[in-house]
């Protein structure tokens, strides 16, 4: 089973590194889309720290909007 998840970057945060830390939540309100995703996961947060040598803190940019997909590991 997969389970589809969308959040909007709240934030992406140079460190005094060579990392970025990624922040964030689950969508709430807007599209009717988001008014869907909502509903069943009213309330989320994700922190992620991201070095920037995977060029991953590229893809992400304050406040779009991201599908995140979960499945359980080793079943494809």
């Amino acid at each position: 089973m997969i389970v589809k998840a969308k959040f909007r970057c709240d934030s992406l945060t140079p460190t005094d590194g060579e990392q970025k830390i990624l922040k964030m939540s689950a969508v709430m309100d807007g599209s009717e889309e988001n008014k869907s995703f909502s509903r069943w996961t009213p309330s989320a947060n994700l922190e992620m720290f991201i070095s920037n040598e995977t060029k991953a803190g590229e893809l992400f940019e304050p406040g779009k909007e991201y599908y995140l997909t979960f499945e359980k590991a080793g079943e494809n």
